[in-house]
């Protein structure tokens, strides 16, 4: 059986905004629920290094997590405040703070994006955007080596590189031995069957799973939710709960263990900008337990 979490960040982003749930709460209902661990969020106001300034509060919130008897399965690094391309300096120092805060506080995996949307700036290619994407990633994944992290890239429709061949090919340039491909389902869907924000349309007649073939033995991490093929209100992927979209589960989740040869510890819940994401918990943990019982018990 795999260890379940949920990302934090769902209570804190655009439909919470003016009134996100204060991170020890989210992490008492965890543990009612009897949920392993919690993917932690970096965002404001939750696990921010710059909010977690002092090891006091550094201490208080390892003896929190500890209390309520959950592990932090991945940590997303919030490097919203830059560009990528534009400032890449800034946007690689905030990684370098974000690693050091997660190596203090003992967390393994970080997670991180391209960091910039999918327009080409103007004066340069496709093709010398993802270049530069790469150096970035080589970087950060060499840094996160001197402390032992590992560094797993989420692509999506948010972000510049959401093409099926252009993730291997980003994956396999960067060649860093601590850097993987975070796959989530819901992501997943949107790039390989519905071309969403494609800068060059490469959809895969075979969909999710072929995308997970084509990634076989570079997943790191797993994000799971539903998709039912429509972008958010912030361009991006809407997380719709399982159930209410149109993955067929019975068909990815033996794809990823077996084809995708996924071998990691936890499946992470991702209910990213869902409207009521607080109370669709109980139904997507239950889904997931269902699951994780019958493809990994």
């Amino acid at each position: 059986m795999k260890k379940v979490s949920i990302g934090s960040w769902a209570f804190t982003g655009e439909n919470f905004a003016d009134h996100p749930i204060d991170l020890q709460e989210v992490i008492e209902k965890l543990h009612e629920m009897k949920f392993d661990g919690i993917s932690m969020g970096g965002f404001m106001p939750h696990a921010n290094p710059d909010l977690y300034e002092t090891p006091e509060k550094r201490a208080a919130l390892l003896q929190l997590l500890k209390d309520n008897e959950l592990e932090v399965a991945d940590y997303a690094a919030d490097l919203w405040s830059v560009d990528s391309l534009q400032q890449s300096e800034e946007w690689i120092a905030l990684f370098e703070k974000a690693c050091i805060f997660c190596d203090q506080m003992g967390w393994p995996v970080i997670r991180v994006d391209t960091g910039t949307p999918p327009v080409v700036p103007e004066g340069m290619t496709y093709a010398e955007c993802r270049a530069k994407i790469v150096d970035n990633f080589k970087k950060i994944a060499q840094f996160a080596q001197k402390y032992n992290k590992e560094v797993v890239w989420e692509f999506e429709p948010g972000f510049m590189i959401n093409e099926p061949k252009y993730i291997l090919e980003t994956y396999e340039a960067v060649n860093e031995p601590n850097f993987s491909v975070l796959v989530d389902t819901c992501h997943a869907y949107m790039s390989a069957v519905m071309g969403a924000r494609h800068i060059e349309e490469n959809r895969l007649e075979g969909g999710v799973v072929e995308l997970i073939n084509m990634l076989s033995g570079k997943i790191g991490f797993v994000h799971v939710i539903d998709s039912d093929g429509t972008l958010n209100v912030t361009a991006t992927s809407t997380h719709a709960p399982f159930g209410l979209g149109k993955i067929d589960f019975d068909e990815v989740i033996p794809a990823l263990i077996d084809a995708g040869g996924f071998k990691g510890e936890w499946w992470a819940i991702d209910l990213c900008e869902w409207p009521d994401a607080w109370n669709a918990i109980r139904e997507c943990k239950d889904f997931v337990d269902a699951f994780n019982q019958k493809y990994c018990g």
